[in-house]
């Protein structure tokens, strides 16, 4: 049943295990990108909870210009 789903009879392809190793890895890789991005943007979002008006006050915008009518 499990072959049949699979669609082939035969053992197991190299490339399609090759190709699901490298798919698996980048996951892995996805993943703990995404534990660091989301700690990351924690520690932002926490620091913006205690002290909100530093943070905008530390962002350097240059002064808008009018716009051309």
């Amino acid at each position: 049943m499990a072959k049949a789903l699979l669609g082939y009879v035969g053992g197991s392809d190299p490339r399609l295990l090759a190709e699901m190793r490298r798919l698996q890895q980048r996951v892995q890789d996805l993943e703990s990108e995404l534990g660091r991005i989301q700690a990351e943007n924690d520690a932002l979002a926490s620091a913006a909870a205690s002290h909100p008006g530093e943070l905008l006050e530390s962002i350097d915008v240059p002064q808008a210009e009018p716009a051309l009518t």
